[in-house]
């Protein structure tokens, strides 16, 4: 079974790292993947930027491979791919416990403007005073990773980088889910972006997958993710 390429897109405080599990059980699968580190994060030189920035690269990235691309966002990743695929052709969107925000809609108004549930994430940002915010490393590795080994979680959670404001308060520009098939991941147990406000998000999308997972399902387990993404991909 043939495949279209996979574009993956990291969250909030992230980077390209967190998705190496994941593509390797893609790879295995024959499913061609790529990811890339937004501005300022991971091994990016470039600086840290907002939205706009971000969903011009991840664009960019998806024109580069072409228009056949399937392209996946986790978390804060979904209003990146959501930009992104305003500007350029995509085959697909996947939305990862992501925010699939509407036109005119941004990560921090849509919080605002839906029913009021509490995560466990507010605990551990830490506002900077450079307009940036950054996780607690102590608890961000209980509350991303609860599955893995403490060690796991250490090494994980020390390559959290800084998260610029701007990304959060800026709004999406355009709807391409008008025109674009889209799927929703839902993770139950997460305790990052609250299922409840997934649940709202998710009825935007086509088809909605529903995971007994917290936020980072796809290194919480990566075959099941893999699986997942692949039958989407699958020409």
């Amino acid at each position: 079974m043939s495949h279209r390429p996979v574009l993956l897109i990291h969250g909030a405080w992230s980077g390209r790292w967190c998705w190496a599990g994941l593509q390797t059980e893609l790879e295995r699968l024959g499913v061609p993947s790529h990811s890339i580190d937004l501005p300022g994060h991971g091994d990016s030189p470039l600086a840290l930027g907002d939205l706009e920035g971000d969903a011009r690269a991840a664009a960019d990235a998806a024109a580069a491979i072409g228009s056949d691309v399937v392209l996946v966002g986790h978390s804060y990743g979904g209003a990146v791919i959501t930009g992104a695929a305003a500007q350029t052709t995509v085959s697909h969107l996947v939305y990862i416990a992501a925010f699939a925000l509407d036109d005119g809609e941004s990560v921090n108004g849509f919080l605002r403007a839906a029913p009021r549930h509490r995560v466990e994430l507010a605990d551990a940002i830490r506002p900077g005073e450079d307009g940036t915010t950054t996780l607690d490393p102590e608890l961000i590795g209980p509350l991303f990773y609860p599955t893995l080994s403490e060690s796991e979680r250490e090494a994980l959670a020390a390559r959290h980088s800084p998260q610029p404001n701007a990304a959060m308060t800026q709004a999406v520009a355009g709807s391409p889910r008008a025109s674009t098939r889209s799927t929703y991941v839902l993770c139950q147990r997460d305790r990052t972006v609250h299922p409840e406000h997934q649940r709202i998000m998710a009825a935007r999308c086509d088809e909605v997958i529903e995971l007994d997972r917290d936020h980072y399902p796809y290194i919480e387990d990566p075959v099941e993710s893999a699986r997942i993404i692949a039958q989407i991909a699958a020409l």
